[in-house]
């Protein structure tokens, strides 16, 4: 994710990277051309000027399509921070409790610890298809990162593996069940978090809802200068408006992509690598035990 200061727009108002200019430049290029194409069809051969009434009410409906696109990729957007931020307060609480209920084991807390640790890399890296521990693994027993590594879901492997460690420490006599059952909540919240990361990323936006906005989208850009051309006195202005109206459109259909799954590595989809090392210190900080 870009960090920038909203209130200063010369700071960023050239910004080419995070902009998504590289990503339509493509489609604007070929519709400003299109245009070059039309008008001077116009022009030099025949007239090709329809009505722009019927330019004027799609646009409307365009507009709206377009709004709801941007809006619902934004609420995924926002819904998989509050997740990441739910899961953030979970592993402080975890860590909490840990220290507090087994100060008399601290190989458990250690444990416990390191496998939170892979649990949260092993999100990040699962909402990316990825599968790791990131830079936790090296503080993991091998064979077990290798066991994790050839499963299903290494982030599930994590958390069992916390949930085994509260066992053995129940069983050894360092906690008692109610206690238990208390810490092992804060894991459960976790895997429910991570679920709901995976709703987002493995559910896009309904087929049919994307396809006919893109079409209505191109078929507008593209015939849009039939519909100007015949608006202006100067008709090569028609090439500079096509240009400018393409890229409104295109961009904002663009913002919809990008961050309607917002784990991946793009520009503007979340820090994952940084919430996962603010984690990291977290930990280190909550506990009397190094890794």
């Amino acid at each position: 994710m870009i960090q920038y200061d909203p209130h200063r727009w010369m700071d960023h108002f050239f910004d080419i990277r995070g902009s998504l200019v590289r990503e339509i430049s493509g489609r604007v290029l070929l519709c400003t051309l299109w245009s070059l194409g039309v008008v001077y069809f116009h022009i030099y051969i025949h007239p090709v000027g329809i009505p722009s009434i019927i330019h004027t009410l799609v646009g409307l409906a365009l507009g709206l399509l377009l709004v709801f696109r941007t809006n619902a990729s934004y609420d995924r957007f926002w819904e998989g921070r509050k997740l990441w931020g739910g899961m953030v307060n979970e592993t402080r609480n975890l860590m909490r409790t840990t220290e507090a209920f087994l100060s008399e084991a601290p190989e458990t807390r250690r444990e416990v610890a390191q496998w939170m640790m892979a649990f949260i890399y092993a999100a990040m890296n699962i909402l990316r298809d990825k599968k790791s521990f990131g830079p936790i693994a090296a503080y993991l027993d091998p064979e077990e990162v290798k066991l994790a590594y050839e499963s299903p879901h290494p982030a599930m492997f994590a958390a069992k593996k916390i949930s085994l460690c509260l066992q053995q420490a129940r069983l050894a006599g360092h906690i008692n069940e109610f206690v238990q059952i208390s810490i092992d909540q804060n894991v459960q919240l976790l895997v429910d978090y991570l679920g709901g990361c995976e709703r987002i990323h493995r559910t896009p936006l309904p087929f049919a809802y994307v396809v006919h906005l893109r079409r209505a989208l191109v078929i507008y850009c593209f015939t849009l200068p039939f519909a100007l051309v015949e608006l202006f006195s100067w008709n090569w202005a028609v090439v500079f408006d096509t240009l400018f109206l393409s890229y409104v459109f295109f961009g904002i259909e663009e913002i919809g992509v990008e961050i309607e799954d917002p784990f991946g590595e793009d520009e503007n989809d979340l820090p994952l690598e940084a919430i996962c090392d603010s984690i990291f210190r977290n930990t280190r900080a909550l506990l009397s035990v190094e890794f």
